[in-house]
């Protein structure tokens, strides 16, 4: 498994630097920006950074949101959700912990995407990425910087990334992300065979979203769901025709 960790449109380089360091601590590399401050090597990014100055901070990565989309599956960092199956946005999600378990022996590219200093993600990219990580907190102050989020994620993930003892036949190969968002393109043209409501869709699809982002299907998996799909839409259409030439 590939495990980096994004930046998304953070203003302060110094979280930059202390989320570099985290890195390091815990053995990630792959350090991927989404609108970045300046890193000035004669600044705070890398005063923070400690020794993730001589590699992880310079080998950063500037990306654009969809690029990160397009080539990972991707895992966006909340504060507590407070949300309930009824909201799907950042619902289900899992613990750093939990994260771990589920990503354990899965071979995918896999970014860990944490957002901004005072907002974090905005609910519309949330609804791009593939899973939700919250770290449960106090109810009376369950809010962290960004600085110790990224510390606590990774730190839980660290089992990924610095134990070895991982046996090759417990690996679980995950489809390429171009083969699960093809799925995700393919479920949407279901949606609209079926003519289920309009409004009702975005809702549907983030649903869809969450669920294959936790299910991490095989590539012969996703074929075979978008052939049931394809033929489920063809039929869909077909009987829709038939109907009003009636």
């Amino acid at each position: 498994m590939s495990l980096a960790v994004a930046v998304v449109d953070a203003t302060e380089p110094g979280n930059v630097g202390t989320i570099a360091r985290s890195m390091k601590n815990f053995g990630f590399s792959e350090l991927l920006l989404v609108d970045p401050p300046e890193l000035d090597p004669d600044g705070e990014a890398y005063g923070f950074a400690g020794q993730a100055r001589e590699d992880v901070l310079p080998n950063a990565r500037v990306i654009q949101f969809e690029e990160l989309v397009a080539e990972y599956h991707t895992v966006g960092c909340t504060a507590v959700t407070n949300e309930d199956p009824t909201k799907h946005t950042r619902y289900p999600f899992s613990t750093p912990r939990e994260l771990a378990d589920g990503l354990d022996g899965v071979e995918a590219d896999t970014a860990i995407v944490f957002g901004r200093e005072r907002v974090g993600l905005t609910n519309d990219e949330l609804a791009e990425l593939d899973e939700i990580c919250s770290i449960p907190a106090s109810e009376d102050y369950p809010v962290l910087n960004l600085g110790q989020a990224a510390t606590i994620v990774l730190y839980e993930l660290r089992t990924l990334t610095l134990d070895s003892t991982q046996h090759p036949d417990q690996r679980h190969e995950r489809a390429e992300e171009a083969a699960i968002e093809g799925l995700h393109d393919q479920f949407a043209d279901f949606l609209v065979a079926i003519d289920h409501p309009e409004e009702k869709r975005p809702k549907v699809r983030r649903l869809w979203r969450r669920l294959l982002g936790r299910a991490h299907p095989t590539g012969r998996e996703a074929r075979t769901l978008r052939g049931l799909f394809r033929k489920a839409a063809q039929r869909a259409t077909g009987e829709r025709s038939d109907r009003d030439d009636r």
